[in-house]
């Protein structure tokens, strides 16, 4: 599992590795993580368990710009590692867009 994906909006060089965000979603409980892109500054952020709020606080210059776009979404799902879904979201409860981790072949 290597590799790093790039964050449009993070600053220059701005990047996280997949292997961390694989970890932090097998450490939540939970097999998913919701997109939950909000332009707002991370203190207003109301989606805290989402990918946005979780790139912002741990991969981005400027926590206060969205980083969870949908071109790193296009390019978690490339990795072969993630389905994107309708899923949900662990703070509104309501159905949102996001990614959840693909279950190897033989693997519970």
């Amino acid at each position: 599992m290597e590799g790093r994906i790039v964050l449009p909006h993070g600053g220059p060089a701005a990047s996280f590795p997949v292997h961390a965000l694989v970890a932090y979603i097998r450490n939540t409980g939970r097999d998913y993580i919701i997109q939950g892109q909000q332009q707002c500054s991370l203190a207003a952020h109301t989606k805290r368990h989402s990918l946005d709020s979780w790139l912002r606080k741990n991969y981005a210059r400027n926590p206060d710009t969205k980083q969870a776009v949908n071109r790193v979404i296009v390019d978690l799902v490339s990795t072969g590692l993630f389905t994107v879904q309708r899923l949900i979201c662990p703070d509104s409860g309501r159905i949102c867009k996001g990614i959840r981790l693909v279950k190897a072949p033989g693997n519970r």
